[in-house]
């Protein structure tokens, strides 16, 4: 029994399909397998992932970048001594090493909001499109009166990095930059995690996510909008993640009777 050959509409409407997205359609077969084409894509694409996670973050030019935007920053590192012990060993990416943490517990004024960069699992990501989106986002911060910190870049990072910082820094709000994991379409996609009053211990469900800012996915000047905004909500409703959405929720349905919880205005803290 043979195969059948696509109708001839369905067939139209997978290649126009490919007009609109970089993933993997009506890439056609070769017998049983790929078309050589296809195969070699796949191959290529398959490389620039493995390169992506394994590659070192430019801390250096980052650092300038960073500086020429006119923003502060720290160099930190997490417990994980190196790349393969990072990729084998999940936990230690989440915890600062010793000295970085002792470095964080220095005084200063508590802040507003915390940004950390970290390397992730793409530090290409993170050094195409970081800097972009901190230019604009920081601005549009600061001009709404909110009190930020250097911004912490962090190598050998993972999300829940930027929990332990915010606790150290004592900051309200933390915003964790990284490289995603690399996938099939995209080496270089940048996320973004939200997190209200970040502590140790808080979870996934408790943040919100900004996620494929990229060339060719969401801009640096969206993301930065996307992220604004949801500061901003974040602050009115002193919360994020799923209790942020159960709490804007309650809002929309009785506005009359719910109201966000009081917060006080971004400005000076005093470190406790």
């Amino acid at each position: 029994m043979t195969d059948r050959p696509a109708p001839p509409a369905i067939a139209e409407s997978w290649v126009a399909l490919r007009r609109h997205t970089s993933a993997r359609v009506a890439i056609g077969r070769a017998g049983f397998g790929l078309p050589v084409r296809a195969y070699l894509d796949f191959q290529a694409a398959h490389a620039r992932a493995r390169d992506a996670v394994n590659a070192g973050l430019d801390v250096d030019a980052l650092s300038k970048d960073i500086a020429r935007c006119g923003l502060p920053f720290i160099v930190v590192r997490s417990a994980a001594p190196d790349r393969q012990a990072f990729l084998k060993r999940p936990d230690l990416g989440r915890r600062l090493a010793d000295e970085s943490a002792a470095r964080l517990s220095e005084p200063m004024v508590a802040p507003d909001v915390a940004i950390v960069v970290g390397d992730g699992l793409s530090s290409v990501a993170v050094e195409r499109n970081a800097v972009a989106v901190l230019d604009i986002l920081c601005g549009r911060l600061r001009e709404h009166g909110m009190v930020l910190a250097p911004i912490v870049i962090a190598t050998q990072a993972r999300v829940a990095l930027a929990d332990q910082v915010g606790e150290f820094l004592q900051a309200r709000l933390s915003i964790m930059m990284l490289g995603e994991r690399p996938g099939l379409s995209a080496a270089d996609s940048l996320g973004m995690y939200l997190t209200y009053e970040p502590r140790v211990g808080r979870l996934d469900s408790e943040r919100n996510c900004i996620s494929n800012i990229r060339d060719g996915g969401m801009a640096a000047a969206d993301a930065a909008t996307h992220a604004f905004d949801l500061v901003q909500s974040m602050f009115a409703h002193c919360a994020s993640g799923v209790p942020l959405a159960i709490k804007k929720a309650r809002t929309a349905q009785a506005p009359g009777d719910a109201r966000p919880e009081a917060t006080a205005a971004p400005g000076n803290r005093p470190r406790r």
